[in-house]
């Protein structure tokens, strides 16, 4: 049904961060809303988490708000307005008002989920009580745990005032938690700016990630993930359907309909696996560090003889150990990470087949073709197309 033209606009004001990943998807899922619903205007300023925008308070006129209300100034301000309000803040400085966040519980069941994937037993959760939403993942956590018959090993940051992490200050105590964790283990953190915190300490101590602690975040935020070191696997939010969710329930409001203040829960989309838990746990030291050394040297070529160097044993007694512990051969290891490591340049660069073939250590950029459409089907440039198209959908 087309718009009726002389229909009022909604005038809507975006109390909304623009500075990290996860609020910008809520901002990405309300535009989608937004061309849709052609009667709406959208006020929005850029500014970070925890400073409330007061840029239009004196003389602005308007229908309706969504906020994420994390201060008590936005929660103050937001009542004085005396407007329909939604937020989308685990925060709930504003009681009564509908809200719409992210579904802890299966976020915490997709993170752990994954860890016990990857052959690990040993779960623990990194959480930061300053965040309701980490409250939540934590007594989740420590559900599954109980449910499992596992023990519950979870480290809290100190309550504070200050948002801010700061990794240097709790260092010597995050540092003793780790080391008095069993090995190999798999760790959850509440959020990624949190985990690559964790990952910092790691790397400042010299503790070994994924070999010996495996780490997951959550919101996938890809600068900070792909900046981390390693890069960070992450539980995938869906925060455009929250940000769609939140105007459409703001809507309704301005429509005089009446919303009941819960929660509204939106489901993650799944995990973004990288290198902090690309770890395969194995039993037979011998064969974890080959593995471990295969994935270390993925960029140059290899071959079994080049593995071998690296552990005290006889060929035929490793590719035995090997075999079974794996149910595959060093060889065959070996082309599975050269070709999950081509298939990461080409999703994630423009580098060309022969810049690839470079990098990869490979005289002819024609045997990266021949190679990867034998492992995966497809060419090269086949995956980069379908890949690239698959992610323009979403």
């Amino acid at each position: 049904m087309k718009p009726n033209p002389r229909e009022r606009k909604k005038n809507v004001a975006l109390i909304i961060e623009t500075s990290n990943d996860y609020a910008r998807g809520i901002l990405r899922g309300i535009h989608d809303y937004t061309r849709i619903h052609p009667e709406w205007t959208v006020y929005l300023t850029e500014h970070g988490r925890h400073e409330p925008d007061e840029s239009f308070v004196g003389g602005w006129e308007g229908d309706g708000v969504i906020a994420r209300i994390e201060t008590e100034r936005t929660a103050e301000m937001v009542q004085r307005l005396n407007v329909p309000t939604v937020d989308v803040s685990a925060a709930r400085l504003v009681p009564g008002i509908p809200w719409v966040e992210t579904d802890d519980t299966a976020i915490t069941e997709l993170a752990v989920g994954h860890l016990f994937d990857c052959g690990l037993r040993n779960i623990a959760f990194f959480g930061d009580p300053f965040y309701n939403w980490s409250n939540w993942r934590e007594l989740a956590f420590r559900a599954i745990m109980q449910q499992k018959g596992h023990p519950e090993l979870v480290f809290l940051l100190p309550v504070r005032r200050d948002p801010q992490i700061r990794w240097y200050a709790n260092r010597a105590e995050i540092k003793e938690w780790l080391e008095s964790l069993p090995k190999p283990v798999g760790i959850f953190s509440c959020y990624d700016a949190c985990a690559q915190q964790l990952l910092e300490i790691c790397r400042y101590f010299d503790i070994p990630v994924p070999e010996d602690v495996a780490v997951i975040g959550m919101d996938n935020d890809e600068l900070l993930c792909e900046l981390a070191t390693p890069t960070l696997t992450s539980v995938v939010p869906n925060s455009r359907a929250t940000g769609f969710l939140a105007a459409e329930l703001l809507d309704r409001m301005m429509s005089g309909e009446i919303v009941s203040g819960q929660k509204h829960s939106v489901k993650p989309l799944g995990v973004k696996k990288r290198v902090s838990t690309d770890i395969l746990t194995v039993d037979d030291p011998h064969v974890a560090r080959a593995v471990a050394f295969i994935r270390a040297n993925a960029d140059r070529p290899l071959s079994v003889e080049n593995v071998l160097a690296s552990v005290p044993l006889s060929r035929r007694i490793f590719e035995s150990r090997f075999r079974r512990a794996l149910d595959r051969t060093p060889h065959q290891e070996i082309v599975r990470v050269r070709t999950n490591r081509v298939r990461e340049l080409l999703l994630n660069t423009d580098m060309t087949l022969a810049e690839i073939a470079e990098t990869m250590g490979i005289e002819h950029p024609e045997y990266v073709s021949v190679f990867f459409k034998k492992e995966t089907g497809m060419t090269p440039v086949e995956y980069r197309n379908q890949a690239r198209s698959y992610a323009s959908r979403r």
